[in-house]
């Protein structure tokens, strides 16, 4: 029951690589340039390039002078107690406008610094923009190898089962014939039995590598495709690679994680200087103009000789009174910080503890960097030492695993021995697939911290 189990399984994965066949093949490039082009966090770092692109914009739009216009309409309604105890109507309608405007002229640089401060934003959010990618991409490089390496998995595990499959026929018929005891056509069942779990457990990490994949690239499972599969570089005896040094000292300069901590760096300086010119003086240039108009301004009424009021004076025109009524001025203001409950001084000492955590920040980021670069070489050069030992390892437990099959043909070892054999060959050509795809991934990973884009 357990063997028809695992048939159906079997059977099942047989039917997921079979409908895959007629999926369309992605390149590593083509994986690279969706995720850039559609993954949400480097979707995420675009808009926040934009917003501090906004906030300089703006630190240069402070420059410029600012202009505010006012308007109102007053209408009052109702009567009040006028000379010799008779009541006047206030019925009146009036409008007034102005027009102001101010310049900063100096403000102890604190225009000038911010506008620098917000240069050296934009710039650190640009290389946090180029950092998310570069990340992705790198992922994106482990999670296709990684594919790669299950697929070779995969095909190791088949090749197993089937050299066992014929062993299952060739044995059982020397049981039939009375050469061999049935016990041995029983073990290499069982052995069969576990291989084919091998089988379905390399098929499982194949397309768990996959999902990992699709997941990377915002891609649903349901739209999935089938990775190409590179010619990859050979692993020869005359390797040589960069030293990590000279990898970091190239990568220091160049990185995107480097350089944005170095832009906040500097942003913090000039949030130093902007807070140390909050304390000088500012001088600012305004100006302002101001109208009126009101239904209720009368011409001086026509008198006679002796003062008696011959006719009413009218109400003053929009016009006249619009040339009449209107008045501006200009002046400077001259402000002086003498006393602020030490805020200033606060956001001084404040923007300075800004600059040494930046400082800090930065040599942790070259740090993180150096260690990174120390780890993928270490770990490449141990990987290209394990492929050569298990290179011979592959060579000698292939040549041992023919010696026993040729042995257990004609009954001279058991079962037992014959599985252990070829467990160790399975074992040998696993540890040699794992080696060669750790030594190809770090070295990518070298070369791209060296400049290199990354290829298969």
């Amino acid at each position: 029951m357990k063997r028809m189990y695992s048939l159906i399984a079997a059977a099942l994965m047989l039917v997921i690589f079979t409908s895959a066949q007629g999926q369309e093949t992605w390149s590593l490039q083509k994986c690279i340039d969706y995720a850039l082009k559609n993954n949400i966090q480097i979707k995420t770092q675009t808009l926040n390039a934009e917003y501090y692109n906004n906030q300089r914009q703006q630190a240069k739009y402070n420059r410029l002078p600012n202009l505010n216009a006012n308007f109102q309409n007053n209408m009052n309604y109702g009567r009040t107690l006028g000379s010799e105890n008779t009541y006047l109507d206030i019925n009146s309608n009036s409008s007034s406008g102005s027009l102001s405007t101010n310049v900063t002229l100096w403000n102890g640089f604190v225009l000038t610094n911010s506008i620098k401060m917000a240069e050296m934003d934009l710039r650190a959010s640009l290389e946090d923009m180029r950092k998310a990618k570069d990340d992705m991409m790198l992922n994106i490089a482990a999670s296709y190898l990684e594919i790669l390496f299950a697929d070779e998995l995969v095909i190791v595990s088949e090749d197993v089962l089937k050299i066992t499959q014929l062993q299952i026929d060739r044995t059982g018929k020397l049981v039939e014939a009375g050469s061999l005891a049935k016990g041995s056509l029983l073990e290499i069942e069982a052995q069969f039995a576990r291989e084919e779990l091998n089988v379905i457990n390399a098929q499982n990490r194949s397309q768990l590598a996959y999902l990992n994949l699709y997941q990377f690239l915002e891609l649903p499972s349901t739209e999935s495709f089938k990775i190409e599969k590179p010619v990859l570089p050979e692993i020869g005896a005359n390797i040589s690679m960069i030293n990590s040094m000279d990898v970091f000292r190239k990568a220091v300069e160049n990185k995107p994680a480097i350089k944005g901590a170095e832009f906040k760096l500097e942003s913090a300086r000039n949030q130093l200087k902007i807070a140390k010119g909050n304390l000088l003086p500012s001088l600012t240039l305004g100006g302002n103009y101001y109208n009126l108009y009101n239904n209720k301004y009368f011409y001086p009424d026509t008198r006679d000789q002796f003062g008696a009021i011959i006719a009413l004076g009218e109400v003053i025109p929009f016009r006249d009174q619009f040339k009449s009524n209107q008045r501006y001025g200009f002046g400077a203001t001259l402000s002086i910080p003498i006393f602020n409950r030490y805020q200033a001084q606060t956001q001084v000492k404040n923007s300075q503890i800004q600059v040494e955590t930046s400082e800090l920040q930065l040599q942790s980021t070259k740090n993180l960097l150096r260690k990174d670069i120390e780890q993928a070489y270490t770990s490449a050069l141990a990987a290209y030492k394990r492929y050569i030992a298990n290179q011979k390892a592959v060579v000698s437990s292939t040549e041992a695993f023919r010696y026993t099959e040729e042995k257990f043909n004609v009954g001279m070892i058991n079962s037992v021995e014959y599985n252990q054999t070829k467990n160790n060959l399975t074992t040998a050509q696993s540890d040699l697939l794992q080696a060669k795809y750790e030594y190809i991934f770090r070295t990518k990973i070298l070369d791209f911290y060296n400049g290199q884009p990354i290829e298969l």
